[in-house]
């Protein structure tokens, strides 16, 4: 049995006409870039998230590096984010030549851990970026506490979390200043290329980052600011606005599937608790923390972007996985700290365990929605045949 890591013909094919009938509008009105379909979209995000400000722009690391550009960080300036995420999240942080300064990831989660933010704030420290690893929920309570007390700004990276809930149903994104997510293919809202939005209740923030994306124009050709070319186009603003009512019983789908994953490999005995950080002889699987829709406290409420284990012998279980035509991802195998392009902030293996631990020992597995029980209870059989 094949189970590839991702299957998006599977999703395309449920809403195939639409997209085609849509895509044809488009190209006979030869409007591509921003537009109707774009103001749509944004209206769309809006109600959806339940915020003032939603704006399209040309991918999630774009967005990133807008949120960054709105808020007017300057070189040398400070911004904290984890040292353990996709590194766009780093990336935007030097283009604008400033300063990441990293933090180790919470232990269970392997979301950043508030706890060791506030050791790391200076008088040049003008934000922080905390990411909703796998789309799971950053502890933002804790996080705004933190940035409130300092007068920081705090930039939700939601890329992998978009329709994640925290405290009282709010969604991410609209917690910090801004808030940037991504429509990478990949994603659980993704569309045909790149994309991504920008969200914040702050109006003059929002008017800011909507001149930013179309080089500080306005009107056409009278500059204000220096912006950039952070535009989208008409197509994927369409495929999402196509995409977007089915997204909540996508994401219901991979919390299935999850709490699937987890049953079986507790009812097979390979792993008995969710939420530890060591391995013995009775636990060969750490499986991930979840709290699931029927508890009062949405923290860490979790759309599983990606479903991620932890295995002692992560390498070998992938080689086997792969020979048994199961697909899986490692992320993230290098920490920030350990990346070639930082080795001038001095850091050493060791540095910070917990991310280290998480690069050393996570798999990702197969988890879209369209998977069946039969794959999912099959890549549980292949994985206790290896551990």
């Amino acid at each position: 049995m094949k189970v590839p890591l991702l299957d998006l013909k599977l999703q395309y094919n449920t809403i195939k006409d639409e997209i085609e009938k849509k895509a044809l509008e488009i190209f006979e009105s030869q409007y591509f870039i921003m537009g109707p379909e774009v103001t749509a979209m944004e209206e769309e995000f809006q109600n959806y998230l339940d915020v003032k400000n939603a704006i399209g722009v040309s991918s999630g690391t774009d967005a990133l590096l807008i949120a960054l550009m709105a808020i007017d960080i300057q070189p040398g300036d400070e911004v904290i984010i984890p040292t353990y995420s996709f590194f766009a999240t780093a990336g935007v942080v030097s283009r604008m030549n400033a300063v990441p300064v990293l933090v180790d990831s919470d232990p269970v989660t392997f979301n950043i851990d508030p706890a060791e933010i506030e050791k790391k704030i200076t008088s040049k420290t003008k934000a922080i970026i905390p990411v909703h690893l796998y789309g799971q929920s950053a502890e933002m309570d804790q996080i705004m506490e933190i940035a409130r007390k300092h007068n920081i700004k705090v930039i939700e990276d939601g890329a992998q979390a978009i329709s994640t809930q925290y405290k009282d149903g709010k969604c991410l994104g609209t917690i910090g200043d801004i808030g940037c997510f991504s429509f990478f293919p990949s994603k659980n809202l993704g569309c045909f290329g790149d994309g991504g939005l920008v969200t914040t209740n702050d109006d003059e923030l929002g008017h800011k980052i909507k001149l930013l994306r179309n080089h500080g124009m306005e009107p056409k050709y009278h500059h204000k600011i220096i912006g950039g070319n952070f535009r989208l186009d008409a197509l994927q603003a369409a495929v999402i606005s196509i995409k977007l009512p089915h997204l909540n019983s996508w994401s219901e789908k991979r919390r299935q599937n999850a709490e699937l994953y987890n049953r079986l490999f507790i009812e097979k005995g390979l792993a008995e608790t969710t939420g530890i950080i060591n391995f013995d002889h009775d636990n060969k699987v750490l499986l991930p923390k979840a709290v699931f829709k029927e508890n009062a406290d949405l923290v860490n409420y979790h759309i599983f972007n990606q479903y991620i284990i932890r295995v002692e012998n992560r390498d070998a279980v992938r080689e086997h996985l792969t020979k048994k035509e199961i697909g899986t991802e490692i992320y993230y195998p290098i920490p920030f700290h350990l990346q070639e392009c930082y080795k001038e902030l001095g850091f050493v293996k060791g540095d910070f365990p917990n991310a280290e631990f998480a690069a050393d020992h996570s798999i990702a597995l197969p988890i879209f929605p369209e998977l069946s029980d039969e794959q999912i209870k099959f890549v549980v059989e292949r994985i206790g045949e290896e551990i």
